[in-house]
């Protein structure tokens, strides 16, 4: 996917998910006076009465009776003339014209921030539309609505509506658009080996600009695969991947937190870490999970440097990653103790010492368990054959 702009080849950004973020962002700082500008020039301009009622709730502003008023008569005239063309075309056009006059109302109200009147809108318009393609851009509607207002029930279902649609048969782009839906929902609820996979599939034919821009989706596949790939697997699809390293030149900080890792230069990966854990604070999607993604990054830099030594001192660990001793040794204390991290700490010689687990001798244990279990239950059923 080359890098300059293609949006013409997405669907409409309706709604726009760049107001979900905005809300988000002024939930979190609610004097940032740039964005709330944006958010009520957005407000103003598709006259959404609902979604400014729900802003006023939500971020506990103070209602402007005035303009509630002048965009509730303007909603009131684009649904009469909405309704209207729906009524002409029942009468006097045919199934494509009126299928067309049902999706305006639909985006229309999907537009202002009623989310039942848009799903029942969807719901009518699918009625009426018979090819598979235009049923599937409305399920993507259906998503995207889903996703605007962080309603889980509606992405699942309609996700799963999709994978149906997709049996049925379904043009390539619309498989992979919806790798892309079905990668973004499954981040926001942190299961990210798959959105790794998801992501990574469809990044040399992304085309989704209704959910965000390119360079955004590179930056999303980059954090959640550096979490959910092991490394062999990061160099085949990461560090290697055309597409992702043409998108990391206009973002050397990403770039920086990539290779960091990768190359194991300690010290300037937790800085970057420290930086990335700022912006999924900020992030509507990866905020609930940004304590999760910090934690376990670190125990994946910490087991990748311990994997490389039988043993190490905590001040040589301490230097790698450019922290004090104190807080080594207590980072090392909580994850060995639940059973994160496969080492010991000799306090007494400052000596951190590997202990990886003998795979064979689990096996062998596990057997030995399930064959009790399994001897346990023979004897149990033998008993009741006998009575």
């Amino acid at each position: 996917m080359p890098i300059e702009d293609m949006e013409e080849e997405g669907l409409a950004k309706i709604p726009d998910l760049n107001i979900a973020q905005w809300i988000f962002t002024l939930k979190n700082n609610a004097n940032d006076g740039e964005t709330k500008t944006k958010l009520m020039n957005a407000i103003k301009e598709q006259q959404a009465t609902p979604l400014y009622d729900m802003v006023c709730k939500d971020l506990k502003w103070s209602v402007d009776s005035g303009l509630v008023t002048a965009m509730k008569n303007s909603n009131k005239e684009s649904l009469v003339k909405l309704d209207a063309a729906i009524a002409d075309a029942e009468e006097n056009f045919g199934e494509s014209e009126l299928r067309d006059a049902l999706l305006k109302k639909s985006e229309f109200l999907a537009q202002i921030g009623d989310k039942d009147g848009a799903v029942e809108a969807v719901r009518k318009t699918a009625e009426k539309t018979v090819g598979l393609g235009n049923r599937m851009d409305l399920v993507f509607l259906n998503i995207r609505i889903g996703l605007f207002f962080t309603d889980h029930d509606i992405i699942k279902t309609n996700i799963a509506k999709a994978h149906q649609m997709l049996e049925e048969g379904g043009d390539w782009d619309r498989r992979n658009r919806l790798k892309v839906y079905e990668g973004m929902y499954a981040m926001s609820v942190r299961d990210f080996t798959l959105s790794a996979k998801l992501f990574l599939d469809a990044i040399s034919t992304f085309t989704s600009y209704e959910l965000m821009d390119y360079v955004k989706f590179v930056e999303y596949t980059v954090w959640i695969s550096i979490l959910a790939l092991d490394r062999s697997d990061l160099h085949k699809d990461v560090i290697k991947g055309s597409e992702i390293l043409e998108v990391l030149y206009q973002c050397p900080d990403v770039k920086k937190y990539l290779f960091s890792l990768y190359n194991c230069q300690y010290s300037e990966f937790f800085q970057e870490l420290g930086r990335v854990e700022q912006i999924l604070k900020a992030d509507r999607y990866l905020a609930p999970h940004y304590a999760f993604y910090v934690r376990e990054m670190k125990i994946k830099a910490y087991a990748q440097l311990l994997e490389s030594y039988r043993s190490l001192t905590l001040s040589y660990m301490a230097d790698a990653f450019g922290v004090t001793e104190e807080y080594m040794d207590t980072e090392l204390c909580r994850f060995i103790a639940s059973g994160r991290l496969h080492a010991k700490i000799d306090k007494v010689g400052g000596i951190v010492v590997t202990n990886r687990p003998d795979s064979k001798n689990g096996q062998y244990q596990t057997c030995i368990k399930q064959g009790d279990i399994l001897l346990n239950r023979v004897q149990k059923l033998s008993r009741v054959i006998n009575i």
